[in-house]
């Protein structure tokens, strides 16, 4: 057995079980009479019009699938993803903006989908496509809002360690199309949501803000995680007051559970990182690995979850090579100036972890984003090998030095230890792989 390796090919194996070509396809069926959505089969001549938004980091892949079975049927359509995440082959109109800080490309993509949208009414059928980095790929302007505002209050958050469902709150509030609001704007066209979620729980309300999903957030819960994350004094002005303005009820609070705007819409998530674990564990398993899935979501400080991951790994011992798969999304508070995202953050705090315990019997752990991003870098996340500790340890690097300056970047890629996979056009949280053999020195 080669740890590595395997590690990288059951790492490979969970994100194409969740490939937009895997799920869509069984999903959305054509036939001579028409097309079925789930459960549900549509004649031709049941909609006057069929439009087509897709948003997120797999939404040309999810935008291709659904061209390549419906295109003649569709009247006009829009697909908005990250840069560098668009593919060949595809017809309709692809715009590129920023994640996970919007751009003025962020703003043009919101003005897009609110034209589309606008174009829908009685008797149409609208198809949205949302994965993960929609949120961000698409923002608009409420009333007195700047993009440089925005900017600044989204790279707060991000530096606190906020968790995706408080960002997202957030961001439904400063928005007139999150929070259930683009619903409304397609009201009274038939609205199926096809959904790949990026959240813990997979909830629609939270994945990509929940733009045609009833809203349970309020103003009041936007301002507190502010306040919660000590961002008051930070936050813009023009911020503060709009979140102000909704509690005080001088802004329209986003639509609830129950508004007519939702009696059309149907939701389906359809890939999520259950699914992703799943298939993980059945490639190792394949492998001869016997295999334990961490039975808690890895949520919360990325190098207080790697601690605790390893720990409860290490207390029990094992007789056969044994693949510990888990899955989440953690957070990193940032109080360096270096470069990595959260998951090389998580295998450096694991490499340290392990160095402490003077082990002679090192794993292989690999911790990487399903979507093939990790942070700002070019890399998915980290693998950390007795390979990559003999290096370290040839180059004098200090692990810890790095750690404490959020550089978990620069010291993999000293050591060889970035995973690269390019945009895999998923996204379903991350992945930590770590592959343990028995100590048969006992």
């Amino acid at each position: 057995m080669n740890s590595a390796r395997d590690a990288i090919s059951v790492f490979t194996e969970g994100y194409m079980a969740v490939h937009p070509s895997v799920f869509i396809p069984p999903f959305l069926e054509k036939d001579n009479s028409g097309f079925r959505i789930g459960e549900s089969h549509y004649k031709n001549e049941d909609f006057r019009r069929i439009y087509v938004a897709a948003a997120g980091k797999a939404a040309s892949a999810m935008a291709l699938e659904v061209e390549r079975i419906l295109a003649e049927l569709v009247s006009d359509a829009l697909v908005i993803t990250k840069y560098d995440h668009s593919l060949p082959g595809s017809t309709w109109k692809v715009l590129e903006a920023s994640h996970p800080v919007p751009d003025y490309r962020s703003v043009e993509a919101a003005d897009a989908l609110k034209a589309l949208a606008s174009k829908a009414g009685e008797g149409d059928l609208f198809i949205l496509l949302l994965s993960g980095g929609a949120s961000s790929l698409i923002s608009d302007l409420p009333d007195g809002i700047s993009l440089e505002d925005l900017q600044t209050t989204f790279q707060l958050l991000l530096g606190s360690g906020a968790a995706i469902e408080e960002l997202n709150t957030v961001r439904k509030h400063l928005s007139l199309l999150k929070g259930g609001q683009l619903a409304g704007a397609v009201y009274p066209a038939k609205l199926e949501c096809i959904l790949l979620s990026d959240v813990p729980g997979d909830d629609p309300a939270v994945i990509a803000s929940g733009m045609a999903h009833p809203d349970p957030t309020s103003f009041a819960d936007a301002k507190a995680i502010i306040q919660n994350y000590g961002l008051s004094h930070k936050t813009p002005a023009s911020i503060l007051k709009r979140l102000n303005d909704g509690i005080e009820g001088l802004v329209a609070e986003t639509p609830k559970p129950g508004e007519m705007i939702f009696k059309n819409v149907r939701h389906h998530v359809l890939a999520s990182n259950g699914i992703a674990l799943t298939a993980a564990a059945n490639k190792a398993r394949n492998m001869g690995y016997d295999v334990v899935i961490y039975p808690q979501l890895l949520t919360g400080e990325a190098k207080e979850m790697a601690r605790k991951f390893i720990t409860e790994a290490y207390s029990k011992p094992i007789n056969k090579p044994t693949c510990y798969i888990a899955g989440g999304e953690t957070t990193v508070t940032i109080k360096g100036k270096g470069k990595g995202g959260r998951n090389q953050e998580f295998a450096l705090a694991a490499f340290i972890w392990l160095g402490e315990q003077n082990t002679e019997h090192w794993p292989v752990l690999l911790a990487a984003g399903t979507d093939g991003t990790d942070g700002p870098t070019d890399a998915a996340g980290a693998i950390v090998s007795p390979d990559i500790f003999q290096i370290s340890k040839a180059k004098a690097l200090d692990p810890g030095y790095f750690l404490e300056n959020n550089d978990a970047y620069n010291f993999f890629n000293a050591c060889g230890g970035l995973v690269k996979t390019g945009a895999t056009q998923t996204n379903v949280m991350d992945m930590v792989i770590m592959i343990r053999m028995p100590d048969t020195s006992q």
